[in-house]
């Protein structure tokens, strides 16, 4: 009977306090490990991003030089001017004789030699060599903005996943330090009936063992969040011990459509590089059919020459000629190589296409599995929000239980057990869920800061 009123004197202190005192909501891990640290919200994480990658400057130094070489001249379709001159003198030695008069010998005798020359060309036709250059060089400009596109769609991407896998872990941690909690508060009932006689070492130690064990999966995870938090830090540019808060949540967008995403494949950036990759190759074939036809240029200058003699039967001599022309060549016979360039210019644009074939098949196949992939995680999110909340009233339901002395330490560790698999699954689903709608949006291009 003294027991018996032990018991449920017991159970009398310990209730109200289990009641008024559920498992604590605990901080963000990471504004917990840097209180002052900017919220960094993952828009924010975008334009970063956009403004600090590496990726893009490179992809922007590349449009930046196919400017500079989409022009006329460059093709080939501007005139070239050149100036060319020279100063010769020269010390000679001289004897000469001639049929009627005495001979004539000089040492040292010098003579000079001045020219100047302006020369241009200009290319009249060349088989369309100037016309099928610069289109491909305007082909070539394109498909480097192309490529910014989308080298601008996979930083989103990555920025994005690597925001949201910084989140995943910090969920996890969260779903740790509630159990934690409660092992803490185990070890203080277990101690405090072990006070009065009510519990034994045996219980004490598993409890202990129980919490040991947590803490260091705790920290375990602490480490792999840190780590995804560097990896964050590198994808944004930034600093790797700069400190960073980031939201705690990771929102899933039910609206995508099928219809919508596989209509959008066609205008992903990467697809249209491919497309006019084609077209270069193409325009290759062009260009090297034209060194089998006639090359007719215009060309046009002036010359001047001015030499002055010591000796000699020409003392000094000073023309000024200006010209001007037409050249034509004609290619008869070259080996067989302009043939060969063009037929190697064709399996070069077969292969292009091919290589846009396994692309769009590429990436239609992935488009469907992350959408498979996307609608079969989203049911498995309902389900899994269902078994966590049902899990934290298990956990509290022992609690109390535990409190009153109606449970064992085994009963509590399961609860606890379901209650973190549960929290674990619910988040591996919500960042699975949110990697495809990510991919999904990549694929479309449809991703936005």
């Amino acid at each position: 009977m003294k027991l018996v009123f032990i018991s449920l004197a017991l159970f009398s202190l310990s209730l109200p306090a289990a009641a008024q005192t559920p498992t604590p909501a605990v901080p963000t891990p990471a504004a917990a490990a840097h209180p002052n640290a900017p919220v960094l919200t993952l828009h924010d994480a975008l334009q970063t991003a956009l403004k600090n990658s590496l990726d893009i400057q490179i992809s922007q130094n590349n449009i930046e030089v196919q400017s500079l070489q989409n022009t006329v001249g460059f093709a080939g379709g501007l005139p070239s001017v050149g100036v060319t001159a020279s100063n010769n003198i020269v010390i000679n030695n001289t004897r000469q004789e001639f049929n009627a008069g005495d001979p004539v010998q000089r040492t040292g005798a010098r003579s000079s030699q001045y020219a100047v020359g302006l020369a241009g060309s200009y290319l009249l036709y060349n088989g369309g060599y100037v016309v099928a250059n610069r289109k491909r060089l305007d082909e070539l400009q394109k498909i480097s903005e192309l490529q910014l596109n989308s080298t601008v769609q996979n930083v989103l991407a990555d920025v994005s996943l690597k925001y949201y896998a910084v989140i995943q872990q910090q969920r996890y941690i969260r779903t740790l330090q509630a159990s934690v909690e409660l092992s803490r508060q185990k070890l203080n009932l277990i101690d405090t009936r072990q006070a009065v006689g009510l519990a034994n070492n045996a219980d004490r130690f598993q409890a202990q063992l129980d919490l040991n064990a947590q803490l260091q999966t705790q920290q375990q995870q602490a480490l792999a969040a840190q780590q995804a938090t560097a990896d964050l830090l590198r994808a944004l540019t930034l600093d790797l011990t700069t400190p960073i808060a980031l939201e705690d949540s990771i929102p899933v967008d039910r609206s995508l459509r099928w219809a919508d995403i596989e209509a959008a494949l066609d205008r992903n950036p990467a697809l249209l590089a491919a497309d006019r990759q084609v077209r270069v190759n193409e325009l290759l074939v062009r260009v090297a059919q034209a060194n089998r036809y006639p090359s007719l240029g215009l060309n046009a200058g002036t010359n001047f020459n001015r030499n002055q003699n010591a000796v000699g039967n020409t003392l000094f001599n000073q023309s000024y000629v200006p010209y001007a022309g037409l050249g034509l060549a004609v290619p008869i016979y070259s080996g067989g190589v302009n043939r060969r360039l063009v037929d190697v210019a064709r399996v070069n644009t077969k292969t292009a296409e091919l290589q846009r074939t396994a692309l769009q098949q590429n990436y239609r196949l992935n488009a469907r599995k992350a959408w498979e992939a996307y609608e079969q995680t989203l049911v498995l999110v309902d389900t899994a929000e269902q078994s966590y909340t049902t899990a934290r009233k298990l956990l509290n339901l022992v609690q109390m239980r535990l409190a009153a002395g109606l449970s064992t330490l085994v009963d509590v560790r399961i609860a606890q057990q379901s209650f973190e698999d549960a929290g674990y699954r619910l988040v591996n689903y919500r960042y699975s869920a949110k990697s495809a709608e990510i991919t999904l949006r990549q694929l479309a291009a449809l991703l936005t800061p």
